[in-house]
């Protein structure tokens, strides 16, 4: 089962840690076919403490239980007098930290050096917060050792941040970026549509190797394929954050055409 839409599904932003967690895997899978002998494709894994929303700076992914300690009232005396308050039970949590996964394409012949960083980026990048200082960190780091860096923003909500400033590129509702180690000045960009299929993008090794390729519509079809996310959306609501006007008269006229099917 394919989605109805030809290239980005925005209704897959709402399953995102699942979505994300499939793409890094199939995408690596994807690029582990075309390396030479002496590359080798891995999932990596960091921790993040993820803000959920802009205006919320606290770290989410907590477990927090709220208890009531039974049999245990006190009365409060003094100004006011009150009785039959229950007394709280205090206690403290500590905030889970959210894992985020990339790819890393590694030289093991050369000490396991990283040749070229894949990030498929999620709101704890795109958001104010510890998240977001750890990518911008991790993007000069990859800056100053000459890796290759390519990321890929597959998300409507939060500011963009590539390792251009946003204002230096062509606005579109996903985009890519490459940032090849040894030509760090300059930055091939990839904008996507919501209404055309997801492109194929080149992906650098090392400076006198051919590209290898990432085909981000095969990759996401298996993702909703194998996700099953066909006959978990409900594409009777409107996606969530809301489509721009334009796009959610399309999206609207492409489902009900779907329907007909």
């Amino acid at each position: 089962m394919k989605s109805p839409f030809p290239g980005m599904d925005p209704y897959l932003e709402h399953h995102w840690e699942d979505v994300h967690a499939r793409l890094i895997l199939y995408a690596c899978d994807q690029l582990e076919d075309q390396l030479p002998g002496n590359l080798i494709a891995r999932v990596e894994e960091r921790v993040v403490l993820e803000v959920q929303d802009v205006a919320c700076q606290c770290p989410v992914y907590p477990d927090v239980k709220i208890l009531e300690k039974a049999g245990r009232r006190s009365v409060v005396s003094g100004a006011r007098g009150r009785s039959g308050v229950m007394e709280p039970l205090v206690s403290r949590y500590r905030p889970e930290p959210a894992t985020e996964t990339f790819i890393n394409i590694l030289d093991p012949t050369n000490r396991y050096r990283v040749v070229t960083v894949i990030e498929i980026l999620s709101l704890a990048n795109k958001l104010p917060g510890d998240g977001q200082r750890q990518y911008r960190q991790k993007q000069q780091e990859l800056y100053i050792a000459q890796v290759s860096l390519v990321e890929i923003d597959l998300l409507r909500k939060g500011k963009r941040v590539f390792c251009v400033p946003e204002a230096e590129l062509p606005w579109s509702t996903y985009q890519a970026c490459v940032r090849r180690g040894w030509d760090a000045e300059q930055v091939e960009v990839y904008s996507m549509s919501l209404r055309k299929p997801l492109p194929t993008i080149k992906i650098p090794l090392r400076k006198k190797e051919d590209d290898i390729f990432l085909d981000l519509r095969v990759v996401l079809d298996q993702v909703y394929r194998k996700g099953r996310y066909g006959t978990t959306i409900n594409y009777q609501r409107p996606p969530q954050p809301p489509l721009k006007t334009e796009d959610a008269k399309w999206a609207k006229a492409l489902l009900r055409k779907a329907r007909r099917r």
